[in-house]
């Protein structure tokens, strides 16, 4: 599939739950999003029939993703399923990791490939502060399992905020050198950057040149960081990267497999890699090649953009297979050059784990 920029359109993520078991600041409010009606979620075998009919439009990569995908203890199943169809060559999931303990072992033999391990921090008492349930021990528990079962290459996400954990670059890219880990920092993203803004986007990026440290606050009325808030902490990849060389000696361009939207570099004589993925401070979107499926069966052609078409209807009220392929290049052919938040969009209709990020 190419859509109207040129670009192969080869790769879909799917949320497969909008429930999740933690509370990150910068993603859900503290009493989380309102969660669909059970009977408005995508049925594993639906998912996996939309899936199939992508795979045969193009699709050779799935990604599966929530909310938290690991609360639905019957995962594996749709991981067997998708496993079925020659076509999809590389299936992996991102997880906050804490359930991966116990679940990694099935993971695997379902067919899952490998695992993205969401973590932004090596410290407990500022994990409570971030993730506001569960615990770090049971985190890196689950990460050591994603190793002892070969859910290869086993990738951290960390997303660095100024001021509160942005000391702890080095200490994630120290993770690289002994083990066959990938870390990969993700600028802060807001989905709803604009929508409290009072400031351009440049004058919020000067903000983000002060020295000050300070807690983490939440201040919105929802139990997240504000978006203000939000652009005030993200800590470009620049800024990542030369701490990461102040402290521990050069980076050195480094490819691996599934290497996706992140620019990758070696510590001398590491056994993983640092990865960068700078949505905000340079945006990828000139390379994207992904569609997005939400748990509730619509799909969208940007993490960034309100548009999105419904499968699920189509499904349940006997929808052909050609005509669902047909809506899937409807939402390729309206797949947007890029975001636009630097001209003031305004993403106003899902949070990011109702969308699957």
């Amino acid at each position: 599939m190419i859509d109207g920029f040129g670009r192969t359109i080869d790769y879909l993520r799917v949320s497969v739950t909008d429930r999740c078991n933690f509370r990150c600041v910068y993603c859900m409010p503290e009493n989380g999003y309102p969660v669909s009606p059970k009977d408005e979620l995508l049925t594993f075998e639906e998912m996996a029939r939309i899936i199939s009919i992508a795979a045969d439009m193009g699709i050779t990569k799935v990604r599966l993703t929530g909310g938290e995908p690991l609360v639905r203890k019957d995962l594996p199943e749709l991981i067997r399923r998708v496993r079925e169809h020659k076509s999809i060559t590389d299936l992996s999931l991102t997880t906050n990791g804490f359930l991966l303990p116990e679940m990694a072992s099935n993971l695997k033999k379902a067919g899952l490939d490998r695992v993205n391990i969401s973590l932004d921090t090596l410290r407990e008492n500022r994990f409570v502060e971030i993730a506001r349930r569960g615990n770090l021990q049971k985190v890196l528990d689950g990460l050591e399992s994603a190793i002892r079962y070969d859910l290869s290459p086993v990738k951290i996400n960390c997303v660095l905020m100024k001021g509160f954990n942005d000391d702890e670059a080095a200490d994630f890219a120290r993770l690289t050198i002994d083990r066959p880990i990938h870390v990969r920092f993700i600028e802060l993203m807001p989905i709803r950057w604009n929508l409290d803004s009072t400031d351009s986007f440049e004058s919020m990026s000067a903000l983000r040149g002060e020295s000050e440290l300070f807690q983490l606050r939440v201040t919105s009325d929802d139990g997240m960081l504000s978006d203000t808030e939000m652009r005030r902490r993200m800590v470009s990849n620049d800024v990542a990267m030369a701490r990461i060389q102040n402290e521990l000696g050069p980076l050195t361009p480094a490819e691996i497999t599934t290497n996706g939207p992140a620019r990758s570099f070696r510590l001398t004589g590491a056994g993983g890699t640092v990865g960068f993925i700078s949505q905000i401070s340079n945006d990828l979107c000139e390379r994207c090649n992904r569609l997005r499926l939400t748990a509730d069966g619509q799909l969208r052609p940007c993490l960034m953009s309100d548009g999105e078409v419904d499968l699920r209807g189509p499904l349940r009220t006997g929808a052909t297979d050609d005509d669902i392929a047909a809506l899937i290049s409807e939402v390729v052919a309206h797949k947007p050059e890029r975001h636009y938040l630097a001209e003031g969009q305004k993403v106003t209709g899902r949070g990011m784990s109702q969308i699957g990020g």
